[in-house]
């Protein structure tokens, strides 16, 4: 019944595209190929991702200025970017990967299991961020239709408190994640926990704005 999430693999070889989808394969979602930065920006136009894995090297457009466009336009800016590069040019190049505006930044060759598990942790945060905007959509809708009845009255508290529970599960998955992200003491750590913070933080404060009396929804 769940829609799968997208998943935007970047990299300028055939051969790497089908190693990443050999990795991602087990998370049961849709991968979607682009061989260029050009083509991943076309694929951005129409379609909605929970991340980009994107290659760094490539011919023409490479991965920061892929990365810039992605960041400058709003129905993309906030979308997840794992930047991966076959060479390593030291601190510098990875703080040009973080100021492009990528959570985490990967070095070939990398462990199979580590990215599987970053990029999951994205896609759990996209498919919860999905069914939480739908459902408070929808009552939202339910609230602005008139005074509710005691039965809708119960109904709505109800449909509140299980989203509150189901935020909560991935704000508690969020800090689990980022006291194990913490111990590596890593530029990555950071990205990835503030993006995640960001994210959590928006959806709270939505959720909030619905709860009686808090005048958005009264």
């Amino acid at each position: 019944m769940v829609q799968k999430a997208k998943i935007l693999l970047v990299d300028d070889r055939p051969e790497n595209l089908l190693a990443l989808e050999a990795i991602l394969s087990a998370l049961d979602q849709t991968l979607v190929r682009a061989s260029s930065g050009e083509e991943a920006l076309k694929a951005l136009l129409t379609d909605d991702f929970a991340v980009i894995l994107l290659d760094v090297q490539m011919p023409g457009m490479d991965g920061f200025e892929t990365a810039a466009h992605i960041k400058r336009r709003e129905r993309t800016r906030d979308i997840p970017i794992i930047f991966l590069t076959a060479i390593n040019h030291g601190p510098h190049h990875t703080f040009r990967g973080y100021a492009a505006g990528a959570v985490d930044y990967i070095s070939k060759p990398f462990d199979p299991w580590v990215l599987r598990a970053k990029v999951s942790v994205f896609v759990e945060l996209y498919m919860k961020n999905c069914q939480l905007r739908e459902q408070a959509s929808l009552l939202r809708l339910q609230l602005e239709g008139g005074r509710p009845s005691a039965d809708e009255a119960r109904e709505s508290a109800g449909l509140l408190a299980e989203l509150s529970a189901r935020l909560a599960a991935v704000e508690e998955q969020a800090e689990a994640l980022s006291k194990q992200l913490d111990e590596t003491a890593d530029a990555a750590a950071v990205a990835t926990a503030a993006h995640l913070e960001r994210k959590l933080t928006g959806l709270r404060r939505a959720l909030d704005a619905l709860e009686p009396g808090s005048g958005t929804a009264g």
